[in-house]
């Protein structure tokens, strides 16, 4: 049957024949066969005369359609026996390609240059390599991001294909080739003419040694191109923060990048709780990075969105046309200050709004009422207080204790070591601290000294009986320090680390990171709801919510606390990869020294088998023969 292209691969040619002749001949028979006419005797022979002379006239007819009734049933029978052949196509039978196909869903192929995106461009793409598949080609879908997801399994069924496009989404992420890669080999190795073909704008690298594990595996790199045009402005650094001293009032830094060869002109809003607070006409060069503080921002409680805006055709992506923060929701802070006269600590402590200073001489500790913070000016209390303490020189009397044991007293120390990084001792300078004299103090194992020496500890944070305290070991009335713009930021700032109100750059979260999102204690679960208003439910380790999100915007997070109270926030979340902003599409894509070449063309032919249209066709001629018969045309 070579001429023909078909072949058989149920019964061979003979056993079809001899099926075919052994129904065939049956069949003859059958027909040969006279049908025995049983005799009755009438009364009327004049009237069966006349019907005998009719049926004279029609037996020639009568034995033609008998003839073709006999010719009907052979066709009929060679068409099955042909089915039991099970024939196909030549190209059926030889070994199809497995092919899996990564889709980039990276934020860049949210472009517009191709109508309506290069995404949209990416699935009709890859539909029309599903309508090119050959009769035993096989194909996988999956989703290209920061991991590769597979959306399909390797399948030649067109309509499980076509269902799988439909799960196909962009996100806010960059593109990684490297898990795709490592799908590829998971699936491909050891199957025939194995193919891993990727749909993308480009701006894709692996290893080396991805290239020789592929090669290894026999597995051909193939890709196809989308999109056109480079032109783009996008928003790459957004970052606000409250004024350490004046909480009221925020700054914020925009960073604009034009990575075009082209000079552009944007125009940049600032929009405070949805309504605009500046708006700004910038001129960017060809691939400048351009910044913008915008200073003294007031009457913003909870979200700053920067928008960019540009003429029409002047930017392909939307996505990172937007940048978002979300300013912490700021409370009154109640603070109870024991001493018997400081006007150092009373300035400093005017300074912040949101705080609710009680004063007590320590005779008159404790006062009545709940408050978030004690300070312990130059006076240690009989016993531990419940809440989070700031001991300034706490040298006890005798018979109390305090934070820890007096050792002595230490002469003109000087400050060799500053853990600048820890939040208490941000924004100030320590190093050159003139100080008279300081206490030497025993440590506990958990307390960690923040300023000092490592003999002599200036600045300790620690926990007694549960609550957190810093300990300032020397009198800052017998320093210059009250003299120093440090002075109120280190009070500011352990108020604000009692209170968990951080003072630092209030910007977000990013796409493509795990973000560790702080929760009530006690939560051991929470619900997440995304910008698209989808909700997830997320776990809770070490009083932090950890997700992974895909998208750019505003989220929602709900938690029932261990006292059953149940709690809301919101945060802010930015495009993360830098790089996506640069949407010209690459020319070339290469796993190290290896090119990706052009899609590996599918075999033509039909990719279902045949006996089905044979079973088709004699099912057709039955019912055919069934309706003419009925309607008495054949009778």
């Amino acid at each position: 049957m070579g001429a023909s292209g078909l072949t058989l691969t149920g019964l061979s040619l003979t056993q079809v024949l001899m099926v075919l002749g052994g129904f065939g001949v049956g069949a003859v028979i059958l027909y040969l066969l006279k049908l025995r006419r049983r005799q009755v005797e009438v009364p009327f022979v004049r009237l069966w005369e006349e019907i005998l002379a009719e049926k004279q006239t029609t037996r020639l007819f009568s034995q033609l359609k008998r003839w073709l009734s006999l010719l009907l049933a052979l066709f009929i029978i060679a068409i099955l026996a042909f089915a039991l052949g099970d024939p196909r196509y030549q190209g059926a039978t030889e070994q199809g390609r497995s092919l899996l196909v990564l889709v980039d869903a990276s934020a860049s192929m949210s472009a517009t240059d191709v109508e309506p995106s290069r995404f949209e461009a990416a699935e009709a793409e890859l539909r029309r390599l599903i309508d090119g598949l050959g009769p035993a080609d096989r194909l996988q879908i999956a989703q290209l991001d920061e991991t590769a997801t597979p959306l399909s399994p390797l399948t030649s069924d067109a309509r499980v294909l076509r269902d799988a496009i439909e799960s196909l989404s962009t996100t806010h992420l960059r593109a990684n080739l490297r898990p795709g890669l490592h799908l590829a080999l998971d699936v491909l190795r050891g199957q025939p003419r194995a193919e891993v073909v990727v749909l993308t704008d480009g701006g894709l690298e692996a290893s080396d040694s991805m290239a020789a594990e592929l090669t290894e595996a026999e597995i051909r790199l193939s890709w196809v191109r989308i999109g056109r045009a480079d032109a783009n402005v996008g928003l790459s650094a957004f970052a606000v923060r409250r004024y350490p001293l004046d909480k009221s009032q925020s700054e914020v830094l925009v960073e604009l990048w034009n990575p075009t060869d082209e000079a552009r002109q944007v125009e940049l809003q600032l929009i405070g709780d949805g309504e605009p607070v500046d708006i700004q006409t910038l001129s960017l060069g060809p691939e400048e990075r351009l910044r913008r503080t915008f200073r003294n921002v007031s009457g913003v409680d909870r979200t700053l969105e920067a928008r960019l805006v540009t003429r029409e055709g002047l930017d392909h992506l939307d996505a990172d046309d937007h940048a978002f923060a979300r300013l912490p929701e700021r409370r009154r802070a109640r603070v109870l200050l024991v001493s018997r006269g400081n006007l150092y600590l009373q300035a400093a402590l005017v300074l912040d709004e949101y705080l609710d200073v009680v004063e007590v001489t320590p005779e008159a500790y404790p006062p009545e009422g709940r408050f978030d913070v004690v300070l312990f000016d130059a006076w240690v209390p009989p016993t531990p207080p419940d809440t989070a303490a700031l001991y300034l020189y706490p040298r006890p009397d005798e018979g109390v204790t305090g934070p820890f044991p007096i050792v002595g007293e230490v002469e003109g120390p000087t400050v060799d070591r500053v853990e600048r990084r820890h939040p208490l001792v941000r924004w100030t300078a320590l190093a050159d601290v003139n100080i008279a004299s300081a206490l030497q103090v025993t440590l506990e194992r958990e307390d960690r000294v923040v300023a000092g020496t490592d003999a002599l500890p200036l600045i300790v944070e620690g926990r007694r009986n549960g609550q957190r305290f810093v300990a300032l070991n020397f009198d800052p009335r017998r320093s210059d320090l009250v003299l120093r713009v440090a002075w109120p930021l280190f009070l500011l700032n352990t108020i604000d680390w009692f209170v968990q109100e951080d003072a630092r750059y209030v910007s977000s979260y990013y796409t493509g990171e795990t973000w560790h999102i702080p929760v009530p204690a006690g939560a051991t679960q929470a619900t997440l709801m995304g910008p698209d208003q989808r909700e997830y439910v997320v776990p809770v380790a070490e009083g932090r919510a950890l997700f992974a999100g895909t998208h750019a915007g505003i989220y929602t997070i709900r938690t029932e606390g261990a006292d059953g109270v149940s709690s809301e926030d919101s945060f802010a979340v930015n495009l993360g990869a830098g790089d996506e902003t640069e949407i010209k599409p690459t020319d070339r894509l290469a796993v190290g020294a290896t090119a990706a070449g052009r899609v590996t063309p599918g075999a033509v032919g039909v990719r279902r088998e045949l006996w089905l249209y044979l079973l088709g066709a004699v099912l057709l001629i039955l019912g055919v023969e069934w309706f003419t018969y009925h309607r008495r045309y054949t009778v």
